[in-house]
């Protein structure tokens, strides 16, 4: 297929690696990159010998068919719309919005103009996500009935030096922030959510920064810091996923899965590599079925989405999926606050699974048009 020319808007620190795997996948290619601070711009387009142009010219630019936003998250749906407006296909860093509403309102847009969008996060499409996928198919251990996802920190200001957006404003906290991987990794697996119970809490008022140029300065916490509850699946599976700025250790892994044959360990669902675990009778390591398994492949989704639209196929990480992730995570907080289960008003499809293949960069063209 003829590569489709990616325009990038956006180029902060998550750009470096979308930028560097392009060149990893022959579906895309890219043609420009944007951002409001133009030297930043400047500075990555030199890097990879792209030209750095306004946003308007890279909404106007003929050979730029699809919009990569990695854009701040407040910004994600005002530039997404734009991008549509425009005629281009979007792919978004998650979430796909701030609120189910807003996220709405880039699905129907989207599907209004006859124009793709996908999101972030596209993890579960790596080497380890399938294989455990593909376990989970083939009856490894049984009809899945149970499982348990879990992400606890001690919170990010351990680490980053300007973490104020982590415990304010509209995206923050432990579940929005890291929740998409959780929950996206849980649907692929399981299919999509019929309801949730949610509880939540704040573990303190304030945090202070402990590294950078503002360490010792103290910010507000502004939303719950500490999150869980359980997810019903329309398979009827119960998963209990909880997040957390306010554990410093715990002995917890990142996924489980527990069925009526057996039970599965899955890797962090914020990488594409690590270990699937198998129990059918003791712990036994499996071996690794399918590629992207062996690094950071940040734009797999993308290029599935390219390939998709050349094939006519629908692409795995869409809009559709990250808007119903989306709503798992705001009706868990929704029945936090009301003390009530929350009914999910989206669903998806359940997204396909990419084929066994060895762990090699590329996203061959076998496995792209299945």
């Amino acid at each position: 297929m003829t590569p489709l020319g990616i325009g990038i808007i956006g180029c902060g620190v998550i750009s470096d690696i979308y930028m560097k795997n392009c060149a990893l996948f022959p579906q895309i290619r890219l043609a420009a990159l944007a951002d409001l601070n133009m030297e930043a711009a400047a500075a990555r387009g030199a890097r990879y010998g792209v030209p750095a142009v306004t946003v308007e010219d890279l909404m106007r630019r003929e050979d730029v068919d699809i919009v990569l936003n990695l854009t701040i998250p407040k910004a994600h749906v005002e530039v997404g719309l734009r991008a549509l407006e425009a005629g281009k296909h979007v792919y978004a860093e998650k979430p796909l919005a701030g609120t189910v509403a807003d996220g709405r309102r880039l699905v129907e847009a989207a599907e209004a103009r006859g124009l793709r969008l996908g999101s972030a996060p596209d993890t579960f499409l790596g080497g380890s996500h399938q294989t455990a996928r593909a376990l989970l198919d083939a009856g490894r251990i049984g009809r899945a009935t149970a499982g348990t996802a879990t992400m606890m920190v001690a919170g990010h200001e351990r680490w980053h030096p300007n973490p104020d957006f982590y415990y304010a404003g509209e995206g923050a906290g432990p579940l929005m922030d890291m929740g998409p991987y959780y929950v996206t990794a849980m649907v692929n697996l399981l299919g999509p959510v019929a309801r949730v119970t949610g509880m939540a809490a704040k573990g303190r008022d304030s945090r202070v920064i402990a590294t950078g140029p503002r360490a010792g300065t103290e910010i507000p916490v502004e939303v719950p810091t500490h999150v869980t509850g359980v997810m019903e699946f329309v398979s009827g599976a119960l998963v209990q996923i909880v997040t957390s700025f306010d554990v410093k250790a715990h002995r917890h892994g990142p996924l489980e899965l527990y069925g009526t044959g057996g039970a599965m360990l899955i890797p962090d669902p914020n990488r594409f590599d690590g270990e699937v675990m198998l129990h059918d009778g003791d712990w036994q390591a499996q071996p690794m079925r399918h590629a992207h398994g062996d690094g950071n492949y940040r734009g797999l989704g993308l290029a599935d989405m390219a390939a998709a639209i050349a094939a006519g196929r629908d692409h795995r990480a869409s809009g559709r999926l990250a808007l119903h992730v989306l709503e798992v995570m705001e009706a868990l907080l929704r029945s936090a606050g009301s003390g009530r289960a929350e009914t999910l008003t989206t669903t998806c499809e359940r997204p396909a699974s990419l084929p066994e293949g060895e762990a090699t960069g590329r996203f061959e063209e076998t496995e792209m048009a299945q």
